[in-house]
Protein backbone atom coordinates (compact mmCIF):
# COMPACT_ATOMS: atom_id res chain seq x y z
CA UNK A 1 0.00 0.00 0.00
CA UNK A 2 2.90 2.73 0.82
CA UNK A 3 4.42 1.37 -2.05
CA UNK A 4 1.58 2.36 -4.62
CA UNK A 5 0.96 5.44 -2.36
CA UNK A 6 4.68 6.48 -3.73
CA UNK A 7 4.26 5.71 -7.13
CA UNK A 8 1.05 7.46 -7.32
CA UNK A 9 2.73 10.55 -5.79
CA UNK A 10 5.66 10.46 -8.22
CA UNK A 11 3.34 10.25 -11.28
CA UNK A 12 1.94 13.42 -9.59
CA UNK A 13 4.76 15.45 -9.72
CA UNK A 14 5.41 13.69 -13.25
CA UNK A 15 2.04 14.98 -14.61
CA UNK A 16 3.19 18.83 -13.31
CA UNK A 17 6.36 18.46 -15.07
CA UNK A 18 4.75 17.67 -18.11
CA UNK A 19 2.14 20.17 -17.84
CA UNK A 20 5.03 22.95 -16.87
CA UNK A 21 6.86 21.41 -20.27
CA UNK A 22 3.99 21.62 -22.14
CA UNK A 23 3.48 25.34 -21.86
CA UNK A 24 7.29 25.46 -23.55
CA UNK A 25 5.96 23.40 -26.60
CA UNK A 26 2.55 25.94 -26.72
CA UNK A 27 5.25 29.03 -26.78
CA UNK A 28 7.01 27.73 -29.66
CA UNK A 29 4.06 26.70 -31.70
CA UNK A 30 2.13 30.16 -30.62
CA UNK A 31 2.29 31.82 -34.09
CA UNK A 32 2.14 28.36 -36.61
CA UNK A 33 -1.39 26.83 -37.89
CA UNK A 34 -3.88 25.24 -36.27
CA UNK A 35 -2.81 21.80 -37.99
CA UNK A 36 0.61 22.36 -36.98
CA UNK A 37 -0.94 22.76 -33.36
CA UNK A 38 -2.33 19.90 -33.82
CA UNK A 39 0.16 17.55 -34.31
CA UNK A 40 2.61 18.88 -31.93
CA UNK A 41 0.46 18.70 -28.89
CA UNK A 42 -0.81 15.31 -29.72
CA UNK A 43 2.76 14.06 -30.46
CA UNK A 44 3.92 15.55 -26.96
CA UNK A 45 0.73 13.98 -25.09
CA UNK A 46 1.01 10.81 -26.76
CA UNK A 47 4.44 9.94 -25.83
CA UNK A 48 4.04 11.50 -22.53
CA UNK A 49 1.05 9.20 -22.16
CA UNK A 50 2.81 5.77 -23.22
CA UNK A 51 5.96 7.22 -20.03
CA UNK A 52 3.43 7.26 -17.50
CA UNK A 53 1.36 4.32 -18.43
CA UNK A 54 4.77 2.44 -18.36
CA UNK A 55 5.08 4.17 -14.72
CA UNK A 56 1.89 3.11 -13.22
CA UNK A 57 1.42 -0.43 -15.22
CA UNK A 58 5.18 -1.50 -14.78
CA UNK A 59 4.19 -3.53 -11.49
CA UNK A 60 1.49 -5.42 -13.90
CA UNK A 61 3.63 -5.85 -16.93
CA UNK A 62 6.32 -7.81 -15.02
CA UNK A 63 9.33 -5.49 -16.17
CA UNK A 64 11.55 -8.16 -14.78
CA UNK A 65 10.95 -10.95 -16.78
CA UNK A 66 11.06 -8.73 -20.01
CA UNK A 67 14.46 -9.33 -22.18
CA UNK A 68 17.38 -7.59 -20.73
CA UNK A 69 17.83 -5.33 -23.93
CA UNK A 70 14.22 -4.22 -24.59
CA UNK A 71 14.10 -3.62 -20.63
CA UNK A 72 17.00 -1.83 -20.69
CA UNK A 73 16.10 0.23 -23.56
CA UNK A 74 12.73 1.21 -22.58
CA UNK A 75 13.53 2.04 -18.97
CA UNK A 76 16.28 3.97 -20.18
CA UNK A 77 13.91 5.79 -22.49
CA UNK A 78 11.42 6.19 -19.67
CA UNK A 79 13.75 8.05 -17.14
CA UNK A 80 15.62 9.59 -20.32
CA UNK A 81 12.10 11.00 -21.13
CA UNK A 82 11.50 12.85 -17.59
CA UNK A 83 15.11 13.68 -17.17
CA UNK A 84 15.00 15.81 -20.65
CA UNK A 85 12.16 17.12 -19.01
CA UNK A 86 13.75 18.33 -16.20
CA UNK A 87 16.51 19.97 -17.69
CA UNK A 88 13.49 22.00 -19.65
CA UNK A 89 11.82 22.81 -16.93
CA UNK A 90 14.97 24.55 -15.08
CA UNK A 91 15.00 27.27 -17.92
CA UNK A 92 11.56 27.38 -17.81
CA UNK A 93 11.82 28.14 -14.18
CA UNK A 94 14.45 31.38 -14.86
CA UNK A 95 12.07 32.99 -17.42
CA UNK A 96 9.10 32.76 -15.22
CA UNK A 97 11.60 34.09 -12.32
CA UNK A 98 12.22 37.09 -15.16
CA UNK A 99 8.87 37.30 -15.41
CA UNK A 100 7.88 37.52 -12.00
CA UNK A 101 10.35 40.15 -11.27
CA UNK A 102 9.34 42.27 -14.15
CA UNK A 103 6.20 41.95 -13.05
CA UNK A 104 6.89 43.24 -9.38
CA UNK A 105 8.23 45.90 -10.96
CA UNK A 106 5.93 47.40 -13.40
CA UNK A 107 3.74 47.24 -10.16
CA UNK A 108 5.61 49.07 -7.71
CA UNK A 109 7.12 51.81 -10.37
CA UNK A 110 4.25 51.59 -12.78
CA UNK A 111 5.11 53.63 -16.15
CA UNK A 112 9.08 53.88 -14.99
CA UNK A 113 10.39 50.17 -15.95
CA UNK A 114 13.22 50.56 -18.63
CA UNK A 115 11.98 49.63 -22.37
CA UNK A 116 14.67 47.10 -22.36
CA UNK A 117 13.21 45.53 -19.48
CA UNK A 118 9.92 44.84 -20.64
CA UNK A 119 8.70 41.70 -22.69
CA UNK A 120 6.20 43.30 -25.08
CA UNK A 121 5.73 40.10 -26.93
CA UNK A 122 6.34 36.07 -26.27
CA UNK A 123 9.70 36.68 -27.90
CA UNK A 124 11.82 36.18 -24.86
CA UNK A 125 9.47 33.99 -23.47
CA UNK A 126 9.43 31.93 -26.63
CA UNK A 127 13.75 31.72 -26.84
CA UNK A 128 14.27 30.00 -23.01
CA UNK A 129 11.37 27.54 -24.11
CA UNK A 130 13.20 26.59 -27.42
CA UNK A 131 16.24 26.89 -25.26
CA UNK A 132 14.87 24.69 -22.57
CA UNK A 133 13.53 22.27 -24.99
CA UNK A 134 16.58 21.89 -27.29
CA UNK A 135 18.71 21.06 -24.00
CA UNK A 136 16.65 18.29 -23.35
CA UNK A 137 15.99 16.93 -26.32
CA UNK A 138 19.94 16.93 -26.93
CA UNK A 139 20.29 14.88 -24.03
CA UNK A 140 17.74 12.70 -24.01
CA UNK A 141 18.73 12.06 -27.94
CA UNK A 142 22.23 11.73 -26.98
CA UNK A 143 21.16 8.57 -24.38
CA UNK A 144 19.22 7.15 -27.73
CA UNK A 145 22.42 7.12 -29.65
CA UNK A 146 24.29 5.92 -26.62
CA UNK A 147 22.83 2.64 -27.39
CA UNK A 148 24.85 1.87 -30.45
CA UNK A 149 28.20 2.61 -28.59
CA UNK A 150 27.81 -0.23 -26.11
CA UNK A 151 30.10 -1.90 -27.72
CA UNK A 152 32.45 0.21 -28.87
CA UNK A 153 35.42 -0.84 -27.58
CA UNK A 154 38.64 1.79 -27.39
CA UNK A 155 41.64 1.19 -26.29
CA UNK A 156 43.76 3.42 -24.36
CA UNK A 157 48.13 3.54 -24.63
CA UNK A 158 49.34 4.52 -21.30
CA UNK A 159 53.28 4.44 -21.16
CA UNK A 160 54.37 4.99 -17.44
CA UNK A 161 57.75 5.53 -16.51
CA UNK A 162 58.39 4.06 -13.19
CA UNK A 163 61.97 4.76 -11.04
CA UNK A 164 61.63 1.99 -8.87
CA UNK A 165 60.61 -0.23 -11.32
CA UNK A 166 63.65 -3.01 -11.85
CA UNK A 167 64.73 -3.47 -14.85
CA UNK A 168 63.64 -6.44 -15.93
CA UNK A 169 60.67 -5.40 -16.34
CA UNK A 170 60.72 -2.35 -18.82
CA UNK A 171 59.32 -2.89 -21.19
CA UNK A 172 56.67 -4.74 -19.68
CA UNK A 173 53.04 -4.90 -21.34
CA UNK A 174 49.85 -5.15 -19.20
CA UNK A 175 46.64 -5.42 -20.53
CA UNK A 176 43.85 -4.22 -18.14
CA UNK A 177 40.08 -4.73 -18.52
CA UNK A 178 37.49 -4.27 -15.72
CA UNK A 179 33.51 -4.18 -14.74
CA UNK A 180 32.91 -7.04 -17.16
CA UNK A 181 29.02 -7.02 -16.59
CA UNK A 182 28.68 -10.41 -18.15
CA UNK A 183 24.99 -10.49 -17.36
CA UNK A 184 23.90 -6.94 -19.66
CA UNK A 185 25.53 -8.71 -22.94
CA UNK A 186 23.12 -9.10 -25.61
CA UNK A 187 25.63 -9.89 -28.73
CA UNK A 188 28.40 -12.06 -28.43
CA UNK A 189 30.06 -11.63 -31.11
CA UNK A 190 30.82 -8.22 -30.61
CA UNK A 191 32.11 -8.62 -26.89
CA UNK A 192 34.26 -11.37 -28.38
CA UNK A 193 35.86 -9.01 -31.23
CA UNK A 194 36.89 -7.03 -27.58
CA UNK A 195 38.23 -9.68 -26.38
CA UNK A 196 40.00 -10.43 -29.99
CA UNK A 197 41.29 -6.66 -29.41
CA UNK A 198 42.58 -7.46 -26.22
CA UNK A 199 44.69 -10.46 -27.51
CA UNK A 200 45.87 -8.53 -30.81
CA UNK A 201 48.02 -5.96 -28.53
CA UNK A 202 50.06 -9.20 -27.38
CA UNK A 203 50.41 -8.33 -23.48
CA UNK A 204 52.40 -10.34 -21.47
CA UNK A 205 50.11 -10.05 -18.42
CA UNK A 206 46.76 -9.40 -18.43
CA UNK A 207 44.60 -7.76 -15.19
CA UNK A 208 41.28 -7.84 -14.48
CA UNK A 209 39.92 -5.83 -11.89
CA UNK A 210 36.03 -6.81 -10.71
CA UNK A 211 32.92 -7.10 -11.21
CA UNK A 212 32.60 -10.00 -13.86
CA UNK A 213 28.94 -10.49 -13.33
CA UNK A 214 25.75 -7.97 -12.30
CA UNK A 215 24.37 -10.39 -9.64
CA UNK A 216 24.39 -14.10 -10.72
CA UNK A 217 27.15 -16.61 -11.89
CA UNK A 218 25.27 -17.63 -14.35
CA UNK A 219 25.49 -14.89 -16.55
CA UNK A 220 29.10 -15.97 -17.63
CA UNK A 221 27.32 -19.16 -19.05
CA UNK A 222 27.41 -18.10 -22.43
CA UNK A 223 30.75 -15.90 -22.66
CA UNK A 224 33.00 -18.73 -20.89
CA UNK A 225 34.44 -19.63 -23.78
CA UNK A 226 34.74 -16.12 -24.83
CA UNK A 227 36.63 -15.03 -21.86
CA UNK A 228 38.70 -18.23 -21.75
CA UNK A 229 40.18 -16.54 -24.92
CA UNK A 230 42.38 -13.97 -22.56
CA UNK A 231 45.84 -15.62 -22.29
CA UNK A 232 49.34 -14.52 -21.49
CA UNK A 233 52.40 -15.49 -20.82
CA UNK A 234 52.66 -14.16 -17.42
CA UNK A 235 49.27 -15.24 -16.46
CA UNK A 236 45.69 -13.28 -16.14
CA UNK A 237 45.01 -12.42 -12.52
CA UNK A 238 41.93 -10.92 -11.37
CA UNK A 239 39.68 -9.71 -8.35
CA UNK A 240 36.51 -8.94 -7.42
CA UNK A 241 33.91 -6.34 -7.50
CA UNK A 242 31.21 -5.00 -5.53
CA UNK A 243 29.06 -6.43 -8.07
CA UNK A 244 30.08 -9.94 -7.73
CA UNK A 245 29.15 -11.10 -4.25
CA UNK A 246 25.36 -11.18 -5.28
CA UNK A 247 24.58 -7.71 -2.66
CA UNK A 248 21.80 -6.72 -4.83
CA UNK A 249 19.24 -9.11 -5.27
CA UNK A 250 17.77 -11.24 -3.04
CA UNK A 251 18.75 -14.79 -1.71
CA UNK A 252 16.35 -17.53 -0.61
CA UNK A 253 19.10 -18.35 1.99
CA UNK A 254 23.22 -16.88 3.13
CA UNK A 255 23.82 -20.29 1.59
CA UNK A 256 22.51 -19.97 -1.88
CA UNK A 257 24.34 -16.49 -1.93
CA UNK A 258 27.74 -18.14 -0.44
CA UNK A 259 27.17 -20.78 -2.99
CA UNK A 260 27.16 -18.22 -6.00
CA UNK A 261 30.14 -16.65 -5.10
CA UNK A 262 32.04 -19.79 -4.94
CA UNK A 263 30.79 -20.32 -8.10
CA UNK A 264 32.03 -17.17 -10.02
CA UNK A 265 35.57 -18.11 -7.90
CA UNK A 266 34.87 -21.76 -9.78
CA UNK A 267 34.60 -19.98 -13.46
CA UNK A 268 36.97 -17.60 -13.17
CA UNK A 269 39.58 -20.73 -12.47
CA UNK A 270 38.51 -22.52 -14.89
CA UNK A 271 38.81 -20.17 -17.45
CA UNK A 272 42.44 -20.07 -16.53
CA UNK A 273 42.40 -16.91 -14.43
CA UNK A 274 44.02 -16.73 -10.99
CA UNK A 275 42.33 -14.43 -8.45
CA UNK A 276 43.91 -12.64 -5.76
CA UNK A 277 41.46 -12.65 -2.61
CA UNK A 278 43.46 -10.33 -0.23
CA UNK A 279 46.63 -12.10 -1.32
CA UNK A 280 50.07 -11.56 -3.09
CA UNK A 281 51.81 -13.13 -5.75
CA UNK A 282 55.64 -12.57 -6.68
CA UNK A 283 55.89 -11.47 -10.63
CA UNK A 284 59.23 -12.71 -12.23
CA UNK A 285 60.60 -11.30 -15.39
CA UNK A 286 64.41 -11.16 -16.51
CA UNK A 287 66.40 -12.33 -13.23
CA UNK A 288 63.72 -9.62 -11.65
CA UNK A 289 61.02 -9.64 -9.25
CA UNK A 290 57.78 -7.78 -8.18
CA UNK A 291 54.78 -8.20 -5.88
CA UNK A 292 51.60 -8.22 -7.36
CA UNK A 293 48.63 -7.45 -4.53
CA UNK A 294 45.04 -8.39 -4.88
CA UNK A 295 42.70 -7.66 -2.67
CA UNK A 296 38.76 -8.06 -2.29
CA UNK A 297 36.05 -4.70 -3.07
CA UNK A 298 37.40 -2.31 -0.39
CA UNK A 299 35.57 1.04 -0.66
CA UNK A 300 35.76 4.53 1.62
CA UNK A 301 31.85 4.94 0.56
CA UNK A 302 29.59 3.86 3.23
CA UNK A 303 26.66 1.98 0.79
CA UNK A 304 29.83 -0.02 -0.78
CA UNK A 305 31.05 -3.30 0.72
CA UNK A 306 34.64 -3.62 2.55
CA UNK A 307 35.29 -7.39 2.31
CA UNK A 308 39.18 -5.91 1.28
CA UNK A 309 41.98 -6.47 3.58
CA UNK A 310 44.49 -5.12 2.63
CA UNK A 311 46.81 -5.44 5.53
CA UNK A 312 46.61 -9.23 4.99
CA UNK A 313 47.43 -9.06 1.05
CA UNK A 314 50.28 -6.62 1.77
CA UNK A 315 52.10 -9.00 4.02
CA UNK A 316 54.70 -10.78 2.82
CA UNK A 317 56.09 -8.05 0.16
CA UNK A 318 58.02 -5.90 1.96
CA UNK A 319 61.07 -7.48 -0.04
CA UNK A 320 60.20 -6.37 -3.26
CA UNK A 321 61.68 -3.55 -4.66
CA UNK A 322 58.38 -2.91 -6.59
CA UNK A 323 54.31 -3.20 -5.97
CA UNK A 324 51.37 -3.36 -8.44
CA UNK A 325 48.07 -3.46 -6.36
CA UNK A 326 44.62 -4.50 -8.10
CA UNK A 327 41.93 -3.19 -6.01
CA UNK A 328 38.14 -2.61 -7.72
CA UNK A 329 36.60 0.83 -6.10
CA UNK A 330 39.44 4.17 -7.05
CA UNK A 331 38.23 5.25 -3.56
CA UNK A 332 40.38 2.63 -1.85
CA UNK A 333 43.69 4.38 -3.01
CA UNK A 334 42.63 8.22 -1.03
CA UNK A 335 41.02 6.06 1.97
CA UNK A 336 44.42 3.59 2.34
CA UNK A 337 46.75 3.11 -0.25
CA UNK A 338 48.66 6.19 -0.46
CA UNK A 339 48.36 7.27 3.77
CA UNK A 340 49.05 3.46 5.04
CA UNK A 341 50.86 1.80 1.90
CA UNK A 342 52.96 4.48 0.55
CA UNK A 343 55.27 1.85 -1.60
CA UNK A 344 52.33 0.74 -3.46
CA UNK A 345 53.92 1.95 -6.87
CA UNK A 346 50.49 1.48 -9.13
CA UNK A 347 47.08 0.84 -8.32
CA UNK A 348 44.56 0.09 -10.87
CA UNK A 349 40.70 0.18 -10.26
CA UNK A 350 37.67 0.43 -12.18
CA UNK A 351 34.31 0.32 -11.12
CA UNK A 352 32.98 4.09 -11.74
CA UNK A 353 32.43 3.64 -15.40
CA UNK A 354 33.10 7.31 -15.72
CA UNK A 355 29.41 6.30 -15.39
CA UNK A 356 29.08 5.67 -19.36
CA UNK A 357 28.21 9.72 -19.74
CA UNK A 358 30.15 12.50 -20.02
CA UNK A 359 32.49 14.41 -22.80
CA UNK A 360 35.92 13.57 -23.61
CA UNK A 361 37.32 15.62 -26.45
CA UNK A 362 41.11 17.21 -26.57
CA UNK A 363 41.12 20.09 -23.80
CA UNK A 364 37.37 18.87 -21.90
CA UNK A 365 37.22 15.89 -20.33
CA UNK A 366 33.42 15.77 -18.02
CA UNK A 367 31.25 13.15 -16.32
CA UNK A 368 28.83 13.37 -13.85
CA UNK A 369 31.14 10.37 -12.28
CA UNK A 370 33.41 13.60 -11.04
CA UNK A 371 31.07 14.80 -8.58
CA UNK A 372 30.74 11.19 -6.91
CA UNK A 373 34.75 10.33 -7.23
CA UNK A 374 37.74 12.40 -6.89
CA UNK A 375 39.22 9.74 -9.31
CA UNK A 376 36.92 9.00 -11.48
CA UNK A 377 38.97 7.91 -15.10
CA UNK A 378 42.49 7.65 -16.50
CA UNK A 379 45.49 8.25 -15.24
CA UNK A 380 46.16 9.68 -11.60
CA UNK A 381 49.55 10.50 -9.87
CA UNK A 382 50.89 11.47 -6.52
CA UNK A 383 54.35 11.21 -5.37
CA UNK A 384 55.81 8.17 -6.59
CA UNK A 385 52.18 6.94 -6.59
CA UNK A 386 50.36 6.65 -9.97
CA UNK A 387 46.54 5.58 -10.14
CA UNK A 388 44.57 4.62 -13.14
CA UNK A 389 41.07 3.75 -13.58
CA UNK A 390 39.17 2.09 -16.15
CA UNK A 391 36.23 3.21 -17.93
CA UNK A 392 35.02 -0.35 -17.93
CA UNK A 393 34.70 -2.95 -20.31
CA UNK A 394 30.85 -3.32 -19.93
CA UNK A 395 27.73 -1.66 -19.22
CA UNK A 396 24.59 -1.53 -16.34
CA UNK A 397 21.72 0.11 -16.04
CA UNK A 398 21.62 2.07 -19.33
CA UNK A 399 22.74 -0.34 -22.15
CA UNK A 400 24.90 2.14 -23.77
CA UNK A 401 27.51 4.87 -23.08
CA UNK A 402 27.79 8.78 -24.57
CA UNK A 403 31.58 9.93 -24.55
CA UNK A 404 32.66 7.21 -21.63
CA UNK A 405 33.39 4.83 -24.72
CA UNK A 406 34.04 1.01 -23.44
CA UNK A 407 37.97 0.71 -22.29
CA UNK A 408 41.03 -1.44 -22.83
CA UNK A 409 44.01 -0.32 -21.41
CA UNK A 410 47.59 -1.10 -22.47
CA UNK A 411 50.12 -0.12 -20.35
CA UNK A 412 54.02 -0.15 -21.20
CA UNK A 413 55.97 -0.01 -18.34
CA UNK A 414 59.50 1.90 -18.83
Amino acid sequence: MHFRRLVYWVVGILVLIDLYVFQAVKAIAYHSSHRVKFWAYLSYWVITGLGLGFILLAPLLHVENWPKTVRGVVVTLVLGLYVAKIFTVFFLVLDDIRRFFQWVIEKVFPGEIPDALKDSSISRSKFMSQLGLLVGGTLFASLIYGFSNKYNYRIRRVSLRMPRLPPGFRGLRIAQISDIHSGSFDNKEKVSRGVRMVMDEKPDIIFFTGDLINNHAEEMNDYLDVFSQLKAPMGVWAILGNHDYGDYTSWPSPEAKALNLQRLKDLEAGMGWTMLNNAHAVLERNGDRIALIGVENWSAKRHFSRYGDLKKAYAGTEGYPFRILMTHDPTHWDAQVRPEFPDIGLTLSGHTHGMQFGVEIPGIRWSPSQYVYKEWADLYHQGDQWLYVNRGYGFIGYPGRVGILPEITIFDLA
